[in-house]
């Protein structure tokens, strides 16, 4: 149990965000959505950013029922899908979903997929790397310029530990010549860290700060795709596992610490500064993806 405590370090702060707009992806469920009950009770107003439509209706009534706080709303947004992104962004940038002038804008980048089968988004990215990376990379230049005049801001990328067994395949980002979910879902997630690096290089001087982070191990809905034999492993090591809850405090440690303020671009588990791989941190690589991206998505962001 001693172990168990220790892996779960606990955090806690008092922190309020009154008068402060929260952006969350895939905050219909899970981590997502745990994370919008907590800074929605900080006094946040929390815009719940979700493909499902149905689900995030629902989870909009819970959101608002644990918190107390009636100031949330939900919005569509596909990250498999940059039209939607850039409805969404323009909803946003036009204040037609907000209403006010929003004071400080957390971006958490938390939507994701899981070793899913192979299968491409609408603009022909392979689904993880596609939703988990170039999706989150696309929000965030679109709604740069709104989140630069909210100062102070921070932007929150939710990787894993998987990222250590990734790399970045610049030649085939797609894995059309081979694919393999797993090695496809820890590119996405090692993506994720390096994305949040370049950003943090762009961003010095501005007031908006990122952060990557690890949530844990997590009991979720992403765990639909595992095969038979991995879902066993997993309900083997239910104990050691995260619940939602758990795995949400590493994320709102990241959006609300005051001690992070003059901190970016670094990487954190169980609330903490944690070590990422050697991978995480090959400068060279990240700007190679950061061109890549652009590239992709058709946009200029230097």
């Amino acid at each position: 149990m001693q172990a168990l405590r220790n892996m779960f370090r606990s955090w806690s702060s008092d922190a309020r965000l009154d008068g402060k707009t929260v952006i969350i992806t895939g905050a219909n469920a899970g981590i997502g959505k745990e994370t919008a009950i907590d800074l929605a009770k900080r006094g946040a107003r929390i815009i719940m950013a979700c493909r499902d439509t149905g689900k995030a209706d629902a989870a909009l009534k819970e959101v608002k029922d644990a918190s107390g706080n009636q100031d949330v709303v939900t919005s569509r947004l596909d990250l498999a899908d940059s039209k939607s992104i850039r409805e969404f962004a323009e909803n946003i940038n036009k204040g037609e979903i907000t209403r006010i002038c929003i004071i400080m804008t957390p971006l958490i980048n938390n939507a994701g997929v899981m070793v899913c089968p192979y299968e491409k988004t609408a603009d022909g990215f392979e689904m993880q790397i596609g939703v988990n990376h170039m999706g989150h990379f696309l929000l965030t230049y679109l709604l740069l310029d709104l989140i630069k005049r909210s100062t102070p801001a921070r932007i929150i990328n939710v990787s894993s530990m998987a990222h250590q067994w990734g790399t970045i395949n610049l030649e085939d980002i797609n894995s059309e010549k081979n694919y393999d979910k797993q090695k496809a879902y820890s590119q996405s997630k090692l993506a994720n860290i390096l994305f949040t690096r370049s950003l943090a290089k762009r961003l010095e001087g501005t007031g908006v700060t990122a952060y990557a982070l690890h949530p844990g191990v997590v009991q979720t809905e992403l765990w639909r795709h595992l095969n038979k034999p991995q879902q066993a492993v997993m309900w083997l090591a239910k104990p050691f596992t995260k619940t939602s809850v758990q795995g949400a405090q590493t994320t709102i440690y990241c959006a609300v610490a005051p001690e992070l303020e003059t901190e970016s671009g670094k990487y954190y588990s169980d609330c903490a500064p944690a070590k990422c791989s050697q991978a995480a941190m090959d400068d060279e690589v990240a700007q190679r993806l950061w061109e890549l991206s652009c590239k992709m998505l058709s946009i200029t962001w230097e």
